[in-house]
């Protein structure tokens, strides 16, 4: 029988098993074994059939080994640590504590500099988040471009958008930034004013439309008719196109079928190409 459980019918011991033991502080039963052989940790207390158990102090002892261990001390400076009476526990951990500050500011400044690395590697926007809402403005959600990845990623619409936008600097994208602005008011204008879909002022302002998604990937007429479609169904774009003009959205979509309409593209079953 292993020193794991007590005999059948003795009394509950004072102490932990070494199982139990290293169940509790998280360590493997070898690891308790080869701390006892050094002289580490050793149980202190035995069963009445002479197996070996962990009491409270034991158990404490192992938990400040954990805490040493942890920062970065070999077992032997433990040893000496938890044994001399002359050494202070406390200004030694203060050290320690300044030690690891230092690391851990060293350890962030790494992390900023390898996420600039990637932002800098990434194919798309060559532009930090915070430059995204200072050229797009303030209600851009520098997420949507990872939203967009994860949606459209495996498309070849999604690697022209990627090839282009790479080679895109900060006044390119000021350029798009403004074209869709002014694109947006004409379209709210013209909703308000009432011009009707397939007119000649809205199948102009339907080709603008093409024209703007087409900065980043060739547009056909049946991709615009399946974009426009999400002008309507999903609640984000819905949302957008409110917040300009209530309805806007909807009107959009219909200029959107009509133009393709008259260009041979049936609404109604038109597929992203």
């Amino acid at each position: 029988m292993s020193d794991e459980n007590l005999c059948p019918g003795e009394p509950p011991a004072e102490g932990l098993t070494v199982g139990r033991t290293a169940g509790l502080v998280g360590v493997s039963v070898k690891t308790l074994h080869h701390w006892d052989a050094i002289g580490l940790v050793r149980p202190g207390g035995r069963t009445r059939a002479g197996y070996r158990v962990y009491g409270d102090d034991d158990v404490a002892r192992l938990h400040r080994v954990l805490v040493y261990r942890e920062i970065g001390l070999p077992l032997a400076a433990i040893g000496r640590l938890l044994d001399d009476p002359e050494v202070d526990a406390r200004e030694h951990l203060r050290r320690q504590r300044g030690q690891l500050a230092g690391r851990i500011s060293r350890l962030e400044r790494m992390v900023g500099a390898v996420d600039r690395m990637l932002l800098e590697s990434k194919p798309g926007i060559r532009l930090t988040p915070e430059e995204q809402v200072e050229i797009f403005g303030a209600d851009w959600e520098p997420a949507r471009t990872e939203e967009a990845e994860e949606r459209w990623g495996g498309t070849a619409q999604w690697a022209q958008y990627a090839e282009r936008a790479a080679a895109m600097d900060r006044d390119d994208w000021e350029g798009v930034a403004a074209a869709v602005e002014a694109l947006s008011a004409d379209l709210a204008a013209a909703y308000r004013t009432g011009v009707a879909p397939g007119s000649e002022a809205a199948d102009a302002l339907a080709e603008r439309h093409r024209a703007q998604i087409s900065t980043y990937f060739d547009c056909t007429y049946a991709m615009q008719v399946c974009i426009g479609r999400t002008f309507v169904t999903d609640p984000g774009y819905v949302a957008h196109y409110d917040a300009v003009a209530p309805g806007l959205g909807g009107w959009l979509y219909e200029v959107i079928a009509a133009n393709a309409g008259a260009h041979g593209v049936d609404p109604e079953s038109a597929v992203r190409e």
